[in-house]
């Protein structure tokens, strides 16, 4: 596991760790994820803070319960997953150097070369 040492509320962290071990592949569909009393356990904070955290990822649909077994991925999480990041992706780098390229006169074939040259 990571370390909690950012800013955001903890559960925001546990969320996200729990997201980017479906997305890297650490975590699969169907694999079990940990309980929030080992998560508590682990980052010592209460239980409740670390089931705040889980409960974004079931109302997501990323992962679900079984009822006195534990809590697993969800088929199609990973897909839910990216597709939710490539959405954040483009209204946060993407559509913003669009707007400013065309400010500054660059074309659709200006920014796709640079995109090219960078890719290597």
């Amino acid at each position: 596991m990571h370390q909690l040492k950012d800013d955001r509320p903890i559960f925001h962290q546990i969320t996200e760790y729990i997201q980017n071990q479906v997305v890297d592949g650490y975590l699969k569909e169907g694999d079990k994820i940990p309980s929030t009393n080992e998560l508590a356990s682990f980052y010592q904070i209460n239980p409740a803070t670390a089931l705040k955290g889980i409960n974004q990822l079931v109302d997501k649909q990323v992962i679900y319960k079984k009822r006195g077994i534990g809590m697993f991925v969800q088929e199609g999480a990973k897909s839910i997953l990216i597709n939710e990041r490539r959405e954040q992706f483009a209204d946060q780098f993407i559509r913003p150097m669009v707007k400013e390229a065309e400010r500054i006169g660059f074309s659709k074939q200006d920014l796709h070369s640079i995109l090219e040259e960078e890719k290597g």
